[in-house]
C-alpha cells in the first residue's frame, strides 16, 4: 500500500541512512552522475544504511539510528578510483579512508529495529550511475574515470552529519531526519 507525503508524492516502505557529500564536490557528482545517467535523480551521497523496509514507524527507527550515530565521532571520507560492482552493472567510486568507520557504523546500526538482511554485503562507495545494460556498463566506467580524473576539487571529506531518508515510487528519496556526529579527532 502506498502513503502520500506532504508534496503529494507516493511513498514506499523503503528507508536508508546516508551522509550527503558536501559542496564543491557534491554539485561535480551529481553533475557527473546526470552526464551518466540523464534519467536519475542525483543527490551524492555515501549510503550507511542500505534501503530496508521498516516494520515500526520511521521516528521509531530513527530515534534508534540517532542514538547511535550522536555518539559516533565524526571522521574523513577519501573517495578513490571509479569501479564496477562484479555482481550487478553499477559504476562507483570506492572509498579509501573512512571505510573502516563507515563499515563500523554500519555494524552499530544494522541491529533491531533497522536490521535487514541485504542482498549483498555493505561496501561503502559513492554511485555514479547504475540501473545500467550489461553492454553499456564498461563504456560509462570508462567516461566516469575520465571525468573523475578531471574533477578540479579536493576528494576528502567530513562526515559530520547523516540523513535518514525514504523511497518515493518514481525513485526519489526524501528527507526525513538527520543530526550530526560526535566531534571527531
Amino acid at each position: 500500500m502506498l502513503e502520500c507525503g506532504e508534496a503529494g508524492e507516493n511513498l514506499v516502505n523503503s528507508y536508508a541512512l546516508v551522509t550527503y557529500i558536501p559542496e564543491p564536490l557534491r554539485v561535480f557528482l551529481d553533475d557527473l552522475r546526470l552526464g551518466l545517467a540523464p534519467d536519475c535523480f542525483p543527490q551524492a551521497h555515501v549510503t550507511i544504511l542500505p534501503p530496508r523496509s521498516l516494520k515500526v514507524s520511521p521516528a521509531a527507527a530513527w530515534e534508534q539510528a540517532r542514538s547511535v550515530v550522536e555518539r559516533f565521532p565524526s571522521f574523513e571520507i577519501v573517495p578513490l578510483e571509479v569501479e564496477v560492482f562484479e555482481a550487478r552493472p553499477v559504476v562507483y567510486i570506492a572509498v579509501g579512508a573512512g571505510r573502516a568507520e563507515l563499515i563500523r557504523l554500519h555494524e552499530l546500526l544494522n541491529v533491531g529495529a533497522l536490521e535487514c538482511e541485504e542482498p549483498f554485503p555493505y561496501h561503502p562507495h559513492i554511485t555514479v550511475a547504475q540501473e545500467l545494460t550489461r553492454d553499456r556498463v564498461e563504456e560509462l566506467a570508462r567516461c566516469a574515470r575520465r571525468k573523475w580524473a578531471g574533477c578540479p576539487h579536493e576528494a576528502p571529506f567530513r562526515v559530520e552529519s547523516v540523513t535518514f531518508v525514504r523511497a518515493t515510487v518514481d525513485n526519489r528519496w526524501i528527507d526525513l531526519f538527520g543530526c550530526d556526529l560526535a566531534p571527531g579527532a
